[in-house]
């Protein structure tokens, strides 16, 4: 029940909060800003899983649990990178475009690459993962809310101007409601490995953002798009990683232990990007 219908409604819900407000122009900003996108696309897709994986290895994670660290490195930002980006004084509009657009693009990639890391890590016990199918799963969990979420804001823009603030905040509680059933359901796993996994997630959104901060700062970006690049690269989308780790263990009901490092990231990862964000707002 909770990862047949309750995970994915959630998921649904926060990815339409991102498309509510958005509109092509965001996706003009593209080509007016190509290194700012560029970079954050690149650091997202390729140096993320690059951090992502070589912290599994170096850490030596349980195979289950490194196979979710690797499916969490894969997922895209969202909402809540958004929400990162805005508080720390960045570009709203780059952040929610790097978002979406590389949301997109990660329906034909992460199903792939997702099947290659939990075979990777997990061997002879991994599951059998249908790629199409996830790809068209995620198709429907992630792009068409954003695509309604847009074609909402075009039709009604005054509903979605009143609208979107409320939404933004009903995502950040049913988030955080998402990562505490997670951790509830895997408790006796959370208990045995927090002494290992939660060291290895904090390294890995330390060394993201300061990769992000470095890479940006090295691309000559100003200063709003060196904080929002920074945490684009650091903040990942932890709901779709929570729905991936779900359908490819199979299980429907409960939360299986592919979900936990990105539960467990769900908390980690702020106490890096609070500070992060109070550093960059001193800077502004």
């Amino acid at each position: 029940m909770l990862v047949s219908l309750i995970l994915p409604i959630i998921l649904i819900i926060i990815m339409f909060s991102l498309g509510l407000g958005l509109g092509l122009a965001d996706f003009r900003r593209v080509a007016a800003q190509p290194r700012a996108f560029g970079l954050g696309a690149a650091n997202q897709m390729i140096l993320v899983p690059i951090v992502g994986f070589g912290v599994a290895t170096l850490f030596g994670l349980p195979p289950e649990l490194a196979a979710g660290t690797m499916i969490l490195a894969l997922c895209p930002g969202g909402v809540m990178s958004n929400v990162a980006a805005k508080m720390a004084g960045g570009s709203v509009p780059l952040s929610v475009s790097l978002t979406a657009v590389v949301s997109l693009i990660s329906i034909l990639t992460l199903p792939v690459l997702t099947a290659l890391s939990v075979n990777h890590f997990m061997g002879a016990d991994a599951p059998t993962i249908d790629i199409t199918k996830l790809g068209v799963t995620m198709f429907l969990l992630t792009a068409v809310p954003v695509g309604l979420g847009m074609a909402v804001t075009a039709l009604a823009p005054k509903l979605t101007a009143t609208a979107a603030p409320w939404m933004q905040r009903v995502t950040v509680v049913l988030f955080a409601v998402l990562i505490l059933a997670a951790l509830a359901a895997n408790w006796g796993t959370f208990v045995a490995n927090i002494g290992i996994v939660g060291p290895a997630l904090v390294t890995m959104t330390a060394v993201l953002l300061v990769l992000g901060v470095v890479t940006a700062k090295a691309a000559g970006l100003s200063h709003t798009d060196v904080t929002t690049v920074a945490i684009e690269s650091g903040i990942q989308n932890g709901t779709l990683g929570i729905a991936v780790g779900g359908i490819v263990a199979g299980i429907a009901t409960g939360l299986p232990a592919l979900t936990l490092p990105t539960a467990i990231y769900g908390v980690t990862a702020w106490l890096l990007v609070i500070p992060f964000i109070m550093w960059r707002r001193s800077k502004s």
